[in-house]
């Protein structure tokens, strides 16, 4: 079993476009491959919306820890509002509380006044940096689990998908990236696949890190713009760092030509290969739009010619020998 990253610099570069262009042309007649396929762009997961899959299996990813008040131990002292550093503890938005605390604890023999000074915690600015509950002299204080996303995993028209969104204003989306790969692997292995394919999130940082772990070949995609080289510079840094096999494939290659050669002749510089250039074309955008892969789309399109010609020489180097 081979695994196969799609990464960039930058997000809009055409990533999951190819991957599903990759997942088009593995389900072909004739191609004995059998490929597992997993979007580890969890803050912008859209592979799906191009493979249209069946959800099968749904969980929820728990990610982080927040802390939660008892107000029945309470003494509203404001020790945990003085150590956090996130002003994630306060009173702004008690009012409501004092009506529902004076109904459910009659027998508290706290008055208004005394239940106003009680605090709250926003659990999206709560970082669970754990402060207040080491502080809180009553140990009024507790730190809970915190569902900050979820995880899928699905069966599409080119075969299994793992997928996941992280919530909004949430982090640890490397350890979801993590854990949606580690799913497409055991599946994989467990059934006997050739190929673990990886739409990749953009950038250098934690997800990329997680998404690019253990993979054989990254295949870069980057645009020939003055961002787009400065990018690819930094994403090659990162693969280079982690002993990755790096391909780089140049998309909209036709819009800037000067740049697509500085591209090329900086990847010849440092051994490394470019394995195509694809040309701009609007029937790519055509079929994002009608939810199809350009191969599928638009078969005898110039970018569909680019990516077949792109996809059989990343097969070639990863050299999988598929199971008949």
């Amino acid at each position: 079993m081979k695994q196969l990253v799609i990464l960039s610099g930058k997000g809009g570069t055409g990533k999951t476009s190819i991957a599903a262009a990759f997942a088009h042309l593995l389900s072909l007649d004739g191609v004995p491959l059998r490929a597992v396929f997993a979007d580890a762009d969890v803050d912008a997961s859209n592979l799906e919306l191009v493979l249209a899959p069946r959800i099968i299996i749904r969980e929820a990813f728990r990610g982080g820890l927040y802390a939660e008040i008892n107000w029945e131990i309470c003494t509203g002292c404001g020790l945990c509002k003085e150590v956090c550093r996130f002003d994630a503890i306060n009173a702004r938005s008690m009012p409501k509380f004092h009506q529902q605390m004076s109904h459910h604890y009659p027998e508290s023999g706290m008055s208004g006044v005394q239940i106003q000074n009680l605090p709250l915690v926003d659990p999206i600015a709560c970082d669970g940096c754990a402060a207040c509950y080491y502080q809180c002299p009553e140990g009024a204080i507790t730190m809970q689990d915190q569902i900050v996303g979820e995880w899928c995993r699905s069966e599409s028209r080119y075969g299994p998908l793992f997928h996941a969104v992280l919530h909004p204003a949430q982090e640890n989306s490397g350890k979801l990236v993590t854990l949606v790969k580690q799913q497409a692997r055991l599946l994989a292995m467990d059934e006997n696949y050739d190929l673990v394919l990886v739409d990749g999130p953009p950038g250098i940082g934690c997800p990329v890190i997680a998404a690019a772990s253990g993979a054989d070949v990254a295949l870069v995609v980057a645009e020939p713009t003055a961002a787009g080289v400065h990018d690819l510079q930094r994403v090659l840094e990162t693969t280079n760092h982690f002993n990755i096999q790096t391909l780089v494939c140049i998309n909209k290659a036709d819009i800037y030509s000067a740049g697509a050669t500085g591209i090329k002749s900086y990847c010849e510089d440092r051994g490394i290969q470019v394995v195509g250039k694809i040309p701009f074309d609007l029937a790519v955008t055509e079929a994002m739009v009608h939810g199809q892969p350009v191969t599928l789309y638009a078969p005898g399109s110039p970018s569909s010619k680019a990516l077949l010609e792109v996809w059989g020489k990343v097969e070639a180097i990863l050299h999988i020998e598929g199971k008949q």
